[in-house]
């Protein structure tokens, strides 16, 4: 049941939820959570699309900001708030409310929004594009205990991440980070066998792809060794190396589909690691809202070496373009153990030769 309402209040939005629960049959409210979603005209369709699919596992309210604030200075004077409200069909087990915000009601989204948060249930803020850069600062931020960022969808991604390590609140985090889920699953498992001491990795992605640079500082942190950022033609993050002095423990995806992990002394497996949609995603990260400590600990470990690699990189192509050459990015820098006097790598790296095969295993796997 849709129901289009024009220059309405937040009053009216919720009188409209209550006579469509009860014209589909469905008095009672079974939502275990309200997912706010900001975003654009040019966005929300797709975002739309993916809360709607992730509602199936998670029944939730779905709140769609769209800010409208206008051109002329006549628009933006204006205030005026038009919503669509959806309950059955196409909102699946949840219930959906687009909320245009016209004029400079658009600079004023949380005074919209607070009144049709579900009563006692957790608030989820996700930004698929255009992130503030400070999202707990942001007034919505502020209303939810989780808040989802993506820095895949910013120019500069890498940046990006150092800009989320600088601001990180308790309740943040970013799809980059969810990509990697299946990755840090099968290393684990891996590190989990009996295998010689890890000296050095190195992980191969696209250029500025912010999920192998998360994986790099993941290793790094909880195994204590330096890791190599490289670049590889992709598509998103291809393989994962880990040297020993048996050999080379290597995670493989060459095609974006199936990886191969090989491993000294055994032979080597078949690893599903399809690229997930965005809809699996969001429903990965509904599942716990609680504080995503590891991820706190990755995006703020060797950020400021981050940083100082894309602006290399971004220094190289230039140079790279003046010459005539290709303007290809080259990788990286190193994304080794980083400590606040700036002697982190070499002291991680000493500590890493002397850890034996075990804590490095049950270290990686803890996460």
């Amino acid at each position: 049941m849709n129901i289009d309402l024009t220059d309405t209040t937040s009053s009216q939005i919720n009188s409209a939820l209550v006579r469509a629960r009860r014209a589909s049959g469905t008095p009672a409210v079974g939502m275990v959570l309200t997912l706010v979603i900001v975003t654009d005209e040019g966005n929300h369709y797709d975002a739309l699309k993916a809360a709607s699919e992730a509602s199936k596992e998670h029944p939730s309210r779905i709140l769609v900001v769209i800010r409208r604030p206008g051109r002329s200075p006549r628009d933006r004077k204006i205030a005026r708030l038009d919503a669509e409200v959806r309950v059955g069909g196409e909102s699946n087990t949840g219930e959906t409310v687009l909320l245009r915000l016209h004029g400079e009601l658009a600079s004023h989204a949380h005074s919209a929004v607070l009144p049709l948060l579900l009563p006692d249930a957790p608030v989820v803020v996700w930004w698929p594009e255009d992130a503030p850069e400070n999202p707990s600062d942001d007034l919505l931020g502020q209303l939810a205990a989780r808040r989802i960022t993506d820095a895949q969808a910013t120019e500069d991604p890498v940046a990006t991440l150092a800009l989320r390590a600088g601001t990180y609140t308790p309740g943040d985090t970013d799809l980059a980070w969810t990509r990697i889920t299946p990755w840090r699953s099968v290393l684990a498992a891996a590190l989990d066998q009996k295998h010689a001491p890890i000296t050095s990795a190195s992980v191969e992605g696209e250029a500025y792809n912010p999920s192998s640079e998360l994986l790099a500082l993941w290793l790094a942190d909880r195994l204590g060794v330096p890791v190599e950022r490289t670049v590889s033609e992709g598509p998103g993050l291809t393989a994962v190396r880990l040297e020993t002095a048996d050999g080379t423990i290597c995670l493989d995806r060459a095609d974006g589909s199936l990886a191969e992990l090989a491993m000294p002394g055994q032979p080597d497996r078949h690893v599903a690691l399809h690229r997930r949609d965005t809809a699996e995603l969001i429903a990965e990260e509904l599942r716990r809202l609680d504080p995503d400590e590891t991820y706190a600990a990755a995006v703020k470990y060797g950020v400021q070496r981050l940083g100082a690699g894309a602006s290399a990189a971004k220094g190289a192509a230039k140079a790279g373009a003046a010459r005539g050459e290709s303007a290809a990015p080259t990788a990286p820098a190193e994304a080794a153990p980083e400590g606040e006097g700036g002697d982190g790598a070499e002291a991680a790296t000493k500590s890493g030769k002397k850890k034996a095969a075990s804590s490095s295993a049950r270290k990686a796997a803890s996460t």
